[in-house]
């Protein structure tokens, strides 16, 4: 099978989505990143809006600071899309990212194939990136569980992950995916790609004007 915005949507292979938008943003001077507008449209909504067409049987986006300015968005996100989103607060965000994942993880209720792990703060993945990330994890060779996006070594995001992986990872107490990827990189694909969608993110006031991005 082919994976593809069409194909993708014959429930044979059942997509989950967790999206991280817990962060601070302390360098963007206390701004959400999940906030920040791109032609029109917050980088929440670009992202919640285009993984609608693969049809995904659970999306769960993990909050944090600034989380009733982003349910607010993320409740005007639901009338214009057709599968539920859920949320889940992390009380403790100032524990970090790896806090935010576990937390994810832990929420999850859907029975899916694929698990797609996601950040808030980069705007230029969309349909195209996840598809690509999606057509990879297809054509895995055996005993390959994780899709993890490489542009000029660098890692990127998002990654992708097999239930079978997160049920791994869920099995030892407070592991999250970076380090269980650094643990059995026998697991793991690695995508090159010269797509530099996969490494842009926003951390800076400089990074918003290098990308274009707005804060209103």
């Amino acid at each position: 099978m082919t994976i593809s915005g069409e194909s993708f949507k014959n429930p044979k292979l059942r997509l989950a989505v967790l999206l991280l938008a817990a962060g601070e943003g302390s360098r963007l001077g206390g701004f959400p990143k999940a906030l920040l507008m791109k032609e029109g449209e917050s980088l929440l909504s670009r992202f919640l809006q285009s993984i609608q067409k693969f049809n995904p049987v659970e999306t769960l986006v993990v909050t944090g600071f600034y989380a009733d300015a982003i349910e607010v968005e993320i409740n005007s996100i639901r009338q214009k899309t057709r599968n539920p989103i859920a949320i889940v607060k992390n009380q403790n965000p100032q524990e970090g990212q790896s806090s935010s994942v576990r937390l994810g993880l832990e929420s999850l209720k859907s029975d899916y194939d694929v698990l797609l792990v996601a950040l808030c703060d980069q705007p230029n993945i969309g349909v195209s990136e996840i598809e690509a990330l999606l057509e990879q994890f297809n054509q895995v060779g055996f005993n390959k569980e994780i899709v993890l996006p490489m542009v000029n070594g660098n890692r990127g995001n998002p990654v992708l992950f097999s239930k079978k992986v997160i049920e791994e990872i869920m099995a030892t107490p407070g592991m999250v995916c970076r380090p269980f990827m650094d643990k059995h990189p026998e697991l793991v694909k690695l995508f090159e790609t010269n797509n530099q969608a996969y490494l842009l993110d926003v951390d800076t006031q400089a990074d918003i004007q290098k990308l274009g991005l707005d804060t209103i």
